[in-house]
């Protein structure tokens, strides 16, 4: 009886030293978790004299019901360079958290794309660079051509594969956030 007693309070005693292990692989791993954008603000601002234009996505919940909202403050002139900036917020936070600033300390890990709608006369080019050399796409320039309409395009990528040649197709990774806008050149 003294046998199975102690032999019992043995087993007890290894069970719970091994629940308590603190090798215990069974922990979860810390996932990164993507922030949500909810806002996604571009500006242009014309080299010389003329209005900013803002393009803006805002989709305050985020992939709830509610639709998001495009706004274009205006048209852009014919033949001008634009500074362009792209700024994301998450304002389901108050005040909104910017997370233009996690992009930018992960630059390495992102780049935004620019996809120019058929019809369009525009191009861009980026204006900043990862720790790496290549492109990140926060800054940029937007140089319009004769009168024209249709859609431009940013993408932000998590993780594509750098360098590549600045498009979608060779880019890999991940969609972050996409907002497209009608724009017209006048």
């Amino acid at each position: 009886m003294k046998k199975i007693k102690l032999l019992s309070a043995m087993l007890l005693a290894g069970s719970l030293f091994i629940s308590c292990s603190d090798d215990d692989d069974s922990t979860p791993a810390i996932v990164n978790e993507e922030e949500l954008i909810t806002t996604v603000k571009v500006t242009l601002s014309p080299e010389g004299d003329g209005a900013d234009i803002t393009l803006q996505l805002q989709d305050l919940d985020g992939d709830g019901s509610d639709k998001p909202v495009y706004t274009v403050s205006g048209s852009l002139a014919a033949n001008t360079v634009y500074d362009g900036s792209i700024v994301l917020l998450n304002e389901t936070e108050s005040p909104a958290e910017n997370i233009t600033l996690e992009v930018e300390e992960e630059g390495d890990e992102h780049q935004f794309f620019y996809t120019i709608g058929t019809g369009l006369d525009l191009t861009t080019e980026y204006a900043d660079l990862d720790e790496g050399g290549n492109p990140l796409g926060i800054e940029f320039t937007v140089t319009t051509g004769e009168a024209s309409t249709g859609t431009l395009t940013f993408t932000l990528r998590h993780e594509p594969k750098k360098p590549n040649d600045d498009t979608l197709n060779d880019a890999g990774g991940e969609t972050d956030v996409e907002a497209s806008f009608d724009i017209e050149i006048e």
